[in-house]
């Protein structure tokens, strides 16, 4: 039996605005779009908890034993400067800024995306698509709605209408909008705008002379709306109905708005049964900007390179930082934040590691299945992983307490309780043991080993001022030594 059938799962629908039991169209396989980067410039960080929020979703829907499909985008075209179809394409721009292809701003920043993600430990989506790669299938979506009375072209670009649409059907269900609202506290059009309406978006938008990437239409060169590509792959990969659309709360409108619109228009019916909505990022209570400074890249926080925190971070660090909060809460990034996360992390691992070295005895006063039950439940109310992260301190304080003979466990619960923290922390948090290199720890555990070592003789000899100060100046670096039953054992704080 999978352990799917026996996992009562709730999620938050940002659609109805409330927590709902995941029932998926297909029992035991589950289809996810996620949103994912326009690739003209590094990955930030903002857009990287987004990532990781639904690869941590993606892990535990695995663990639970269902099929997954998880789709998971590259916009490399289509993106303008700014919402509302003006501007220049993003990637078009930055070409144009460094004299170069923009198939080669592309390559290079979709390179740093998947090299970024692969330190933070993500598992690769099962499909990957490109906009570029799905222009033919944008260019029939189009034609459906057009079909449908839903949009019109004017001098080769084709945009979506917005009031006609909603005659028939919500525009602004999702994020709650009403449209008589945005009517009336949005501007005037201008004698220069084509759309008939300010609430109109583009679905084709006719490529201008100086428009670098430009595709064969009906309507005559140019290149696909923002919205329409995200519509185009998932419904291709995952089907006209599919389980769960993710992204970051800034996409909620108008980017999912318009997704919505856009199938229904030409399907005639609703593309997806839960919208899941991830939360910003802030730096030092702020939020974060390249123009005012108040941003940090991962590699940056890796490196150290950077005037905002004191140190450098392994990535394990950072995403345990994050699993931390909820992934629909904001979260705050700062330097006290990361050196708590730190400590944080090094106790969990430490307390991991320390299992294995833990002795058994014919009864266990940790009940180890409760305990277990505990961490599903809490995966199962909306993937809240905060609480996970508190039961699975529960655990180290018990193996703290085994390790110092004050519990017992036996070898059976013992296997029990190494199996779930490692599926827990492992496959569904996605966390590494990153603490450490593997020749610092070989040096480190050496010289902790002759310490210690030195330590017992002279306890021995009941030289208790030389114990006491080897145990102080090493506490004062921050490693803290256990006397057990089976000997002394140390932590790196």
């Amino acid at each position: 039996m999978q352990l799917y059938k026996n996992q009562d799962l709730r999620v938050y629908n940002s659609l109805s605005g409330k927590k709902e039991v995941l029932q998926p169209i297909n029992e035991g396989h589950i289809g996810m779009y996620v949103c994912g980067p326009t690739v003209y410039s590094n990955v930030h960080l903002g857009n990287c908890r987004t990532f990781m929020s639904f690869d941590m979703i993606f892990r535990y829907f695995r663990h639970l034993g269902f099929k997954v499909r998880y789709v998971r985008n590259i916009t490399d075209a289509g993106h303008l400067e700014n919402d509302s179809d003006d501007g220049e394409d993003k990637i078009s721009k930055k070409a144009k800024l460094e004299q170069i292809e923009p198939m080669e701003v592309v390559q290079r920043y979709t390179v740093d995306f998947h090299e970024t993600l692969q330190k933070f430990n993500f598992l690769p989506p099962s499909i990957e698509p490109t906009a570029t790669g799905h222009i033919i299938e944008q260019i029939e979506i189009i034609k459906e709605i057009l079909e449908k009375g839903y949009a019109y072209e004017i001098n080769g670009s084709v945009y979506f209408d917005v009031l006609k649409f909603n005659e028939t059907n919500e525009y602004g269900k999702l994020s709650g909008r009403k449209l008589e609202d945005m009517v009336a506290n949005t501007r005037e059009l201008t004698a220069q705008d084509e759309k008939r309406n300010p609430q109109d978006f583009a679905l084709w938008k006719k490529a201008e002379p100086q428009h670098i990437m430009r595709w064969p239409s009906p309507w005559g060169d140019g290149f696909p709306g923002w919205h329409l590509e995200c519509t185009a792959m998932s419904t291709k990969y995952l089907g006209e109905t599919f389980d769960i659309h993710g992204g970051g709360m800034d996409l909620k409108f108008p980017h999912h708005e318009c997704e919505i619109a856009q199938a229904e228009a030409s399907r005639g019916k609703s593309p997806v049964k839960y919208w899941l909505h991830a939360n910003m990022l802030t730096l030092n209570g702020k939020k974060m900007s390249k123009s005012t400074g108040n941003n940090i890249y991962p590699s940056e926080i890796f490196s150290g390179d950077n005037d905002i925190l004191s140190k450098a971070y392994a990535p394990s660090v950072v995403r345990f930082f994050m699993m931390q909060a909820h992934y629909t809460s904001i979260l705050d990034l700062s330097d006290d934040a990361l050196l708590a996360s730190e400590k944080g992390y090094n106790r969990l691992m430490d307390g991991m590691n320390g299992i294995e070295k833990i002795s058994t005895g014919p009864t266990s006063d940790f009940d180890i299945e409760a305990w277990q039950q505990k961490c599903y439940e809490a995966m199962n109310d909306d993937f809240n992983t905060p609480i996970l992260i508190a039961n699975l301190f529960e655990a180290i304080k018990h193996i703290n307490l085994i390790k110092e003979g004050k519990e017992s466990i036996t070898q059976e619960e013992k296997a029990l309780l190494q199996k779930t923290m490692n599926s827990f922390v492992h496959d569904i948090l996605g966390l590494e043991n990153q603490s450490k290199t593997k020749d610092d720890s070989n040096a480190l555990n050496g010289v902790m080993d002759l310490l210690i070592e030195l330590r017992n003789e002279a306890r021995a000899n009941k030289d208790f001022a030389t114990s006491d100060k080897i145990r102080d100046e090493l506490t004062a670096l921050g490693i803290q030594l256990k006397d057990g039953k089976d000997g002394t054992t140390f932590s790196v704080n």
